[in-house]
């Protein structure tokens, strides 16, 4: 299945890059992996694809990667982008899948890598009442403290989540919440779980 999971390159106009990486998301490895000299992550470096990278930061439209290099050694995330300059609003409302990837990593100018973890608000397999909930913009992002390069608490904060998810869906099953009460309710629960040194960022609630 892999760890999927989404990276936002940042833009000098502001915008980002928006690619993919199958097995990104495994225990966030990706954090100290995605560095100036190699951007898409991997051992070795590879002028070709650099210089690839810095092209696409300031191009309007996918460039042919294959003018760059005939070849290129394995990389942690794939060179070809998904979208190139959009918003980092539209990445989380219309790009990140907060159920399939497991993880959101956002690279600045400096190559400074923030590391999320992605928090679904889907309650379709929490409650017997609720046949579909969307995937794409809904749900929240969240960074987990590190300890000699390690992410600390990882695990819990993951496990806390799911759990507070069944109580929420047992509550909509016994008809002491409304579907949107419980969103609100789990929203705000994720907000208490967070850590005071954790940054949470939620997307605009969906419709239901």
């Amino acid at each position: 299945m892999g760890h999927r999971a989404l990276i936002a390159y940042q833009r000098p106009d502001g915008q980002y890059n928006l690619h993919y990486s199958h097995w990104g998301a495994l225990n966030l490895r990706l954090k100290h992996e995605l560095t100036e000299d190699s951007p898409f992550g991997g051992e070795t470096k590879h002028d070709g694809l650099r210089a690839y990278f810095r092209d696409l930061l300031v191009s309007n439209v996918d460039l042919d990667r294959t003018e760059y290099a005939e070849d290129h050694p394995s990389t942690k995330v794939e060179p070809d982008p998904l979208a190139i300059g959009i918003e980092f609003e539209t990445i989380l409302q219309d790009h990140l899948d907060y159920l399939h990837h497991e993880a959101f990593y956002v690279v600045d100018l400096n190559f400074q890598v923030t590391a999320y973890r992605t928090l679904w608000f889907g309650l379709q397999y929490a409650s017997k009442t609720i046949e579909d909930d969307p995937t794409v913009g809904n749900g929240a992002i969240r960074t987990v403290r590190w300890y000699q390069c390690e992410p600390v608490g990882d695990g819990y904060a993951k496990g806390e989540f799911e759990g507070t998810k069944d109580v929420v869906g047992d509550m909509i099953d016994r008809g002491a919440f409304s579907h949107t009460q419980a969103l609100g309710y789990l929203e705000r629960k994720v907000v208490e779980q967070a850590d005071r040194e954790e940054l949470l960022i939620r997307t605009p609630r969906v419709e239901v």
